[in-house]
């Protein structure tokens, strides 16, 4: 299983599956990060946290606890 936050910057990546419970998934799903859609990872903070992403044509930053939640492929 590899997460978001190993992702590879420049990368893009397809979400498998999201992890987490209640309001923490809900927004991460409001955000339009959701099964089976493909994420762009442009940049990492030097500390590893934020990360900045571009998904569904807009570009979002993601706390590293976040993206730890999402599965990829």
């Amino acid at each position: 299983m590899q997460t978001l936050n190993q992702a590879k910057i420049g990368s893009t990546v397809k979400v498998v599956r999201l992890h987490g419970e209640g309001a923490i998934k809900r927004r991460i799903m409001d955000m339009g990060i959701t099964k089976g859609v493909e994420i762009y990872v442009r940049k990492v903070a030097p500390l590893g946290d934020p990360f900045e992403i571009t998904v569904r044509g807009y570009e979002l930053s993601l706390r590293k606890a976040d993206a730890e939640m999402i599965e990829i492929e």
